[in-house]
């Protein structure tokens, strides 16, 4: 592809997935503008096309419930602001707990939710085993379910963004790989790609897996690690199960699309980084096979159509980063989703078209902030259902 047909932008989005999208269309709504988003790879080729689709309410914590439900509120208008059909469909999340410490685990999650005003819901085995057919005896003796979180399909949703941020004068550049940022007296004046530099104050780094590396780039200290995860698709069946099914103890996630397949990964350990690529392990598939197998024998015959991964982009205590970094006047975050981009992308994405705008945010900068990381005596606290 072409590198930027402008030598100068109001504002510079380095990724085009879901949030740096997101980001450009909310900026382009409020005015902002030229705005350009450029992307190392074509669309859809990072983290937002690799996923399975997950979008749920069930956290740790109210700020990310909070996020998490303006989001699923974003989705379930999404055709009609975009005019792309994103097969939303609600058909719950099921948590499961293999044990009682698990299920008093999951229990405190629930009491959270609840206190947000969503309909979580406390389940015994004999309920789990209602929401999901053909559990093996014993696999589970509970778990909680929240029948408004559901499962969307990514390919709609970024081409509908794309199209929206285009036909509202939002420059995007394919192929294009961000190298740098140029500064002077502690503020971004210009971005420096492969295709040669343009000059813009404002940068939002939303480059995903890529994040930590180009914060790195620009002589900013940042703790954001990509880390591979790996998923696959079998073969479809008729259709059985509603909810999508995960399990916390081992990073166990699985639903079933409307075709009947069934999509879903485990937690498979790999080094950090991105020089490793987004292949296969021959790890991966005799695991995953394993675990969905001993929860639901009658899965054991399938055939897999095909795997593949991408990269969380992971932070220490679970939350992303938002907003702008105190070292380098701007310099936005939109990075450290971990693999729930898709489900915060509405919210957190109107957060940092705030910040780049000079708005103030209703985020605690001691969970969503850069700062945290390095501001003494920050109280450690946590976001921990980092899965499915």
């Amino acid at each position: 592809m072409t590198g930027p047909q402008r030598t100068e932008y109001a504002v510079a989005v380095v990724g085009a997935g879901v949030v740096g999208l997101y980001t450009a269309y909310h900026l382009a709504q409020a005015g902002v503008g030229p705005v350009l988003v450029l992307d190392r790879g074509f669309l859809s080729s990072g983290a937002s096309g690799r996923n399975g689709g997950g979008v749920r309410q069930q956290w740790e914590t109210r700020a990310t419930v909070r996020l998490a439900r303006e989001s699923v509120a974003a989705y379930r208008r999404f055709g009609r602001d975009f005019g792309y059909n994103i097969w939303f469909r609600q058909g719950g999340y099921v948590f499961l707990a293999e044990n009682e410490v698990a299920l008093g685990r999951l229990r405190i999650v629930h009491q959270t939710v609840r206190s947000e005003g969503l309909g979580s819901r406390i389940l015994d085995e004999a309920g789990v085993t209602r929401l999901v057919p053909g559990l093996a005896a014993g696999a589970a003796v509970g778990g909680t379910y929240l029948r408004t979180d559901g499962t969307l399909y990514p390919f709609p949703a970024i081409w509908g963004l794309y199209e929206a941020v285009r036909a509202r004068g939002v420059e995007v550049a394919l192929g294009v790989e961000a190298v740098g940022v140029e500064q002077e007296a502690g503020r971004v004046v210009g971005l420096v790609t492969r295709s040669g530099s343009v000059r813009v104050p404002k940068v939002v780094n939303a480059a995903g897996g890529w994040s930590g590396d180009l914060s790195r780039s620009v002589g900013l200290e940042v703790p954001n690690r990509a880390t591979r995860h790996e998923i696959l698709a079998t073969e479809p069946i008729k259709p059985f199960l509603d909810p999508m099914v995960v399990r916390p103890s081992d990073g166990l996630y699985f639903s079933q699309t409307m075709r009947g397949e069934i999509v879903g990964g485990l937690t498979v350990p790999h080094e950090p980084g991105t020089a490793q690529g987004m292949g296969s392990s021959a790890a991966f598939l005799p695991r995953m096979a394993a675990a969905l197998t001993r929860l639901i024998p009658r899965l054991g015959g399938l055939g897999v159509l095909r795997a593949w991964s991408g990269f969380y982009d992971d932070t220490p205590d679970g939350f992303p980063v938002i907003g702008e970094d105190p070292r380098l006047t701007g310099f936005y975050h939109a990075n450290g989703f971990g693999g729930h981009g898709f489900m915060l992308a509405p919210a957190s994405s109107r957060r940092v078209a705030q910040s780049v705008m000079g708005e103030k945010t209703d985020l605690d900068p001691g969970l969503f902030g850069v700062g945290r990381f390095f501001t003494p005596g920050e109280a450690p606290r946590a976001e921990r259902l980092q899965l499915g």
